[in-house]
């Protein structure tokens, strides 16, 4: 999918655009520093592109774009949980029709929010009310904020994560760092594992690290770039490619998919849904992930 070919449905304002692929709208941001994508279902950004340079998102080849299913690539939202701890995986929200907030934009990039409330779909899955907001600020670097509130009149306890896609040139040359060295290993039946300080792919990879350091760095040399995650609210971060045994597994995603995408997530992980963060009534709390190149 080019989103930059796809016909306008209508104009918002001088920098975007609604345009619409198969069943999905995308709100397009086209400014003098960038160009970028957020479906309005699953709230999901599908691309960030600075001015001259490769993508920083990345997006499947056979994504499917039917508003059912979960996209694959981008930065999917997993709210109000992570993982296969309860159904469906990775919760609810980005099988959610989101509405847009507000924008705004200036000299210096483009600002988006969208907002997505508890309905009645929601409540079957999980009864309570809540209020969440996505900020996706694009200049010369990609800020995504989470903002959940609690709306109910009694605590909810929750768990989820910013899933970034990272786009890179080729897995093989990768180095990463700042992960930390202690990791849930998701391939070994979730041992707690040790490794080096950086690290370099060879095979699959599927690990929860527990102590990262404010920003992970990623080398990739093939885009002769170096992209920084900067994460916030989180209590780990996950690094995610499924290599080709796991692609080859994957529906959405082709045989090669793997070779071009590194998931590094910002993450509030738990290994039940009773074990993550509770918020009071009124309470609030935002996950970020910051990512930029250098």
């Amino acid at each position: 999918m080019d989103l930059q070919k796809l016909p306008v449905i209508s104009t918002l304002s001088d920098h975007i655009d609604v345009v619409q692929h198969d069943q999905v709208k995308f709100l397009r941001i086209t400014h003098p520093k960038l160009t970028a994508g957020i479906s309005l279902y699953g709230g999901h950004v599908v691309s960030f592109k600075p001015t001259g340079f490769q993508d920083l998102i990345w997006m499947s080849d056979e994504a499917i774009y039917d508003a059912k299913l979960p996209l694959r690539g981008g930065i999917p939202i997993c709210w109000p949980w992570f993982g296969p701890i309860a159904s469906p995986s990775h919760g609810f929200v980005r099988n959610q029709q989101w509405q847009l907030v507000e924008h705004r934009e200036n000299e210096n990039g483009v600002v988006v929010c969208l907002g997505l409330q508890d309905n009645a779909d929601t409540q079957v899955i999980w009864p309570y009310r809540f209020d969440a907001k996505l900020y996706v600020e694009m200049g010369e670097t990609l800020k995504v904020t989470l903002d959940v509130k609690n709306t109910d009149e009694k605590p909810w306890t929750f768990s989820g994560a910013l899933h970034s896609y990272l786009n890179v040139g080729d897995i093989h040359q990768l180095a990463i760092t700042g992960m930390g060295d202690r990791y849930i290993d998701k391939l070994q039946d979730s041992k707690e594992c040790e490794g080096p300080e950086v690290l370099k792919l060879t095979a699959g990879i599927d690990r929860i690290y527990t102590q990262p350091a404010a920003v992970i760095n990623v080398s990739d040399p093939e885009f002769d770039r170096q992209l920084t995650i900067e994460n916030q609210g989180h209590n780990s971060a996950v690094l995610w490619n499924p290599w080709a045994n796991g692609a080859a597994n994957i529906k959405d995603m082709s045989n090669s998919g793997y070779l071009t995408m590194m998931c590094v997530e910002s993450t509030v992980f738990a290994p039940c849904i009773s074990a993550g963060i509770t918020l009071a009534p009124g309470e609030s709390h935002q996950l970020i992930t910051t990512i930029a190149q250098h």
